[in-house]
């Protein structure tokens, strides 16, 4: 099955939900953890102990593991080999772009099934030009994995690139989009290249509906509501998959409250998109 058709399947099976894995240093005071190698595999390996096996999507952010140098990437690997035979997909939030065999690199590293760090599918910046993607996206679609392609990000410094006009005289944003759209034409029931749109973003005039998955991170403690959702993402809700992390795993590190947390939050999001 290609990515797009196993995403469709799991947040059909479990609800719409995304929920990260980001074990900064205050979520591992909170969780009564040290800031280093060992409070780092318990939270992770606890949040993926306690949700894998219910939500539809785990996304580890790899800064957070790479701090903690080659130790915090043994665990990242751990986590995502865990989460995966648990039975979640594993997004894994890396924010990647480059060019040529540096692109092919990082494909390696992330999609390709051979590699400890093999995920369901990638975050990925367009920013060196969509091209720069190919490798990338050629790797991903070989092997049925995905590709989340930065779109419309919520931070406030976003717009500077996001909404500048090309020489066609559109956006950035809606020539990445038209890109993502593109390259899922004629995918059923889902393309396997996402965007990734800011739930906070407000209003926009772009063109959402790209027949790919939208990751929709934000919701929660950052501010995004049900209400964002469906003002943002109003022709194309059955494609959002809101992202939330701390919403979550602030409920930690207790396994019980944290399933039980996602699994309200996950419930929210079955009534913002349906």
């Amino acid at each position: 099955m290609t990515f797009g058709a196993r995403l469709r399947e799991m947040m059909d099976e479990r609800g719409p939900l995304c929920v990260g894995i980001d074990p900064h240093p205050g979520l591992l005071a909170a969780w009564g953890l040290g800031d280093d190698p060992v409070g780092l595999e318990r939270c992770a390996l606890g949040v993926v102990e306690a949700l894998a096996g219910q939500v539809a999507v785990l996304k580890p952010q790899s800064a957070f593991f790479e701090r903690h140098g080659s130790a915090g990437i043994a665990v990242l690997e751990r986590a995502v080999s865990a989460a995966r035979s648990a039975g979640a997909l594993v997004l894994l939030d890396v924010k990647r772009g480059d060019i040529g065999s540096t692109m092919q690199a990082y494909a390696d590293a992330y999609v390709d099934p051979s590699s400890p760090l093999a995920c369901d599918a990638v975050t990925a910046s367009p920013y060196l030009g969509f091209g720069s993607l190919a490798p990338l996206i050629d790797t991903a679609r070989r092997h049925d994995a995905g590709v989340f392609v930065l779109a419309l990000t919520s931070n406030q410094e976003g717009p500077e690139v996001q909404h500048a006009r090309t020489s066609q005289g559109t956006t950035v944003a809606a020539s990445v989009l038209a890109k993502v759209r593109a390259l899922n034409q004629g995918a059923a029931p889902m393309g396997s290249v996402g965007a990734v749109v800011g739930a906070t973003i407000g209003e926009t005039g772009e063109d959402l509906a790209v027949g790919g998955p939208l990751l929709a991170p934000g919701v929660g403690e950052q501010g995004g509501t049900p209400a964002d959702i469906r003002r943002v993402f109003a022709r194309c809700l059955g494609y959002v998959l809101p992202s939330t992390s701390r919403d979550v795993l602030l409920a930690g590190p207790d396994p019980g409250r944290l399933s039980a947390r996602a699994r309200m939050v996950a419930d929210d999001m079955v009534t913002m998109v349906s």
